[in-house]
């Protein structure tokens, strides 16, 4: 339908427009790669809370006691000049920080969480790695004669022109 930018016209195209938009996102979910997504951002968000939990109750503590009992979450510097003895008590206060030892956890939280996932795609690769190497096995066979490897399906040999048995 040709729309013309009448209130009319503009109304009706729009409502047409949805319909299609709303059909084309069902066949999208319906497919499957939605679900997937979902499931991978779910178990990715937790993933990340539990390495979070790591760096900030396990890992930390004892890094921060070998260099002198520090809470790396508790290191900041207050930009108003005004000494405070924790964070929570600058941010009470309202005064701005920069809270580099807040940063220095979440940086230890990314080296950790992008390691994980490097590991995690590493081993994938290997997998599709072994399994193309088993499919292209199937698809090729050895010549009896030159050793070369030639298509499952070859009746001559390409490199030493031998006549091969059906396999």
């Amino acid at each position: 339908m040709n729309c013309r930018f009448r209130l009319q016209s503009l109304k009706i195209c729009f409502r047409q427009g949805n319909r299609q938009l709303l059909k084309e996102f069902r066949g999208f979910a319906v497919r499957g790669n939605i679900l997937d997504l979902a499931v991978g951002i779910v178990i990715g968000a937790a993933f990340g809370r539990v390495v979070t939990s790591f760096v900030n109750d396990i890992l930390m503590p004892p890094i921060g006691l070998l260099v002198g009992k520090v809470d790396f979450s508790n290191l900041f510097i207050s930009l108003t000049g005004v000494p405070y003895a924790s964070l929570a008590q600058a941010k009470a206060a309202g005064a701005p920080t920069i809270n580099y030892g807040v940063f220095t956890n979440t940086v230890f939280d990314f080296v950790i969480l992008s390691f994980a996932v490097f590991l995690i795609v590493r081993q994938v690769n290997r997998i599709k790695e072994v399994l193309a190497t088993e499919e292209k096995k199937a698809e090729t066979r050895e010549c009896p004669y030159c050793l070369s490897a030639i298509p499952a399906r070859a009746t001559r040999c390409r490199y030493c022109t031998a006549e091969l048995p059906p396999e």
